[in-house]
């Protein structure tokens, strides 16, 4: 489905904003909150500290758009 376009316009008008500014009120608080909570801790920058398993390249596959549409899901939990 697709948005109405008063629908999108009220949304970008009025919730985009709003989580803007809760999105920043966030970060100024982040750097005070990274003192207190494993500062070291970086995964992004210290490939070595990530604990998640990798994944295989050979694992890994390119789906089309048009592929995508044929997957029977029935058999799949909610």
């Amino acid at each position: 489905g697709s948005l109405p376009k008063w629908v999108v316009n009220r949304v970008s008008q009025f919730v985009a904003p709003k989580a803007m500014k809760k999105i920043y009120k966030a970060g100024l608080k982040y750097p005070e909150w990274k003192r207190k909570h494993d500062p070291g801790y970086k995964p992004w920058v210290y490939p070595e500290q990530n604990t998640l398993p990798s994944v295989s390249l050979t694992e890994l596959s390119v789906q089309h758009a048009d592929s995508l549409e044929n997957i029977d899901e029935t058999g799949l939990p909610e």
